[in-house]
């Protein structure tokens, strides 16, 4: 199995487990619109709204899988490179970058714990990013948890 393939099953694995499917548009806790495992933007671009009609789980999965692949993976990579040789770490911040965007992670403490391949530090800053709307949320914290998991194993 190639690096990509399983990051992505790693980041597949978080996203849904933590995502939740959603037939029908949603606002996530964030405020944005949202549908299937927490798609802001569908693959075409586009934003979700309120008026999009429902999706099937299997379409859900497309967009999750298309949109890891081709935007937060290849986002992630393009950050920190030596993320190429750490599997898991790299579905992990996949993940991470899925739920709070590749922008906040390319400006983070974390990123930088990453690139000098600090992961006791990663681990620390990883567990930081609980909040959403200003609070702290109970799945952000699990989530986060689960991630820092990820970087425990050597990969």
């Amino acid at each position: 199995m190639s690096v990509a393939s399983e990051s992505l099953k790693v980041a597949t694995k978080l996203c849904i487990e933590f995502e939740g499917f959603s037939a029908t548009p949603y606002i996530c806790p964030a405020g944005y619109p949202s549908i299937g495992f927490g798609t802001v933007f569908k693959p075409d671009g586009t934003k979700v709204t309120m008026q999009d009609t429902s999706i099937s789980e299997a379409t859900a999965l497309e967009w999750l899988s298309s949109t890891l692949e081709t935007t937060y993976l290849i986002g992630v990579l393009k950050a920190s490179p030596g993320l190429i040789a750490h599997p898991e770490k790299l579905g992990a911040l996949t993940d991470f970058a899925y739920n709070l965007g590749a922008s906040r992670y390319r400006a983070s403490t974390l990123r930088k714990r990453v690139d000098a391949q600090d992961w006791d530090g990663a681990k620390i800053e990883i567990v930081k990013w609980t909040r959403a709307g200003g609070r702290v949320l109970l799945g952000l914290v699990r989530r986060r948890e689960a991630e820092r998991v990820l970087f425990l194993t050597g990969d």
